[in-house]
């Protein structure tokens, strides 16, 4: 059972009026008062409840964040976009994150709701199924989540299916039949979840057979030698590669040429996210692009009005899950397949007359 602030005046020999002081205007209490309510707080671990706050209208001014990684540019876009909404309306954010790792992704939404933040803004790996959302719904704190794809809760993304639908065709209309995905660990990310119903979509929708999915972890920095195997196989590499975010991209483009294979020429890479680095590659990354900056600045609107704020007049704020707009840029980064027949056959000199 979770203590109470009434546990916690009991164990200081305070009033339950002096714990109510010591966690919103601390300002008013003598330095001893206030360190022995402190130590009760912490021997008895105490959480204050963010629906008894916002009922007294007591405000922090800060916002959680909460991010798988900031080592891919994604989400630092995304913090940008944030930050420059927030700091607009004199907020300040406190940022964590998660590493892909449920636990801390837990550790991470229960230290922002010991800091009192007025609401949070979190990308999650899974935003359907989530007993931690769960719980900020039941005590009413203000949530918005950025990135994932969901009708069920207050979100703001692209429609990660039909975007990487669209990227597929792309690869599909130059001639590729043998495309496989590779994602990170689907456990850890819904969106490489919808990415891949999008990839197999584009398959089906072609009269082709969607492949099984290549896995790997979100934060490595190079291709496992097993996948690095598969890909440089001849009898089994596919003939183009669909990423489900530009860092695994540039990993596999990169692992690719360190094992002599050449990009596009022996296989086509395409990722997802639009990342400004993609583009000032020496081939610059061929990407389903996303507006990761918006997203952030949208995510800030929408939670921005759940805590009564002055909202942007350009912005109706009707949807709870608000979607973005998507594009397929093309980049040098992938190519027209052509057969292997048609490939040689290019190459023999002409028979002289």
């Amino acid at each position: 059972m979770h203590a109470t602030i009434r546990d916690v005046a009991a164990h200081s020999g305070v009033s339950i009026a002096t714990v109510s002081r010591a966690l919103n205007t601390p300002e008013l209490l003598n330095a001893e008062t206030l360190a022995k309510v402190r130590e009760s707080i912490e021997a008895l671990d105490f959480m204050p409840s963010a629906r008894g706050r916002q009922l007294r209208g007591v405000r922090t001014r800060l916002v959680g964040v909460i991010v798988p990684t900031l080592a891919n540019p994604v989400f630092a876009e995304s913090l940008q976009g944030i930050d420059e909404a927030a700091s607009a309306s004199d907020y300040r954010l406190m940022l964590m994150t998660t590493a892909y790792d449920s636990a801390r992704e837990r550790r991470a939404i229960e230290t922002l709701r010991e800091q009192r933040v007025d609401g949070l803004i979190a990308t999650v790996a899974d935003a359907e199924s989530n007993p931690l959302l769960d719980e900020l719904d039941r005590i009413h704190l203000p949530y918005v989540l950025a990135h994932n794809d969901t009708v069920r809760r207050a979100a703001v993304s692209v429609d990660n299916r039909r975007a990487a639908r669209d990227g597929v065709f792309a690869l599909l209309q130059r001639g590729h039949k043998r495309v496989l995905m590779l994602a990170g660990s689907f456990a850890e990310s819904d969106r490489a979840r919808l990415r891949y119903r999008g990839y197999e979509n584009a398959m089906l929708d072609a009269g082709l057979t969607p492949y099984a999915p290549l896995e790997m972890d979100f934060n490595a920095e190079e291709l496992p030698p097993s996948l690095l195997a598969h890909l440089s196989d001849p009898l089994r590499r596919p003939t183009a590669l669909f990423c489900s975010n530009d860092r695994l991209a540039m990993i596999v483009i990169r692992g690719l040429r360190h094992a002599g294979l050449s990009v596009p020429g022996d296989i086509s890479v395409l990722g997802f996210d639009g990342i400004p680095l993609g583009e000032w590659l020496s081939t610059a990354l061929s990407s389903v692009a996303t507006p990761n900056r918006e997203i952030g600045r949208h995510a800030w609107l929408r939670l921005a009005k759940q805590l009564g704020l002055p909202g942007d007049p350009d912005d109706a704020l009707d949807p709870i899950a608000f979607k973005l707009p998507h594009s397929v840029r093309i980049g040098a980064t992938i190519a027209s397949y052509i057969e292997p027949a048609a490939r040689m056959a290019a190459l023999e000199p002409e028979n002289p007359a």
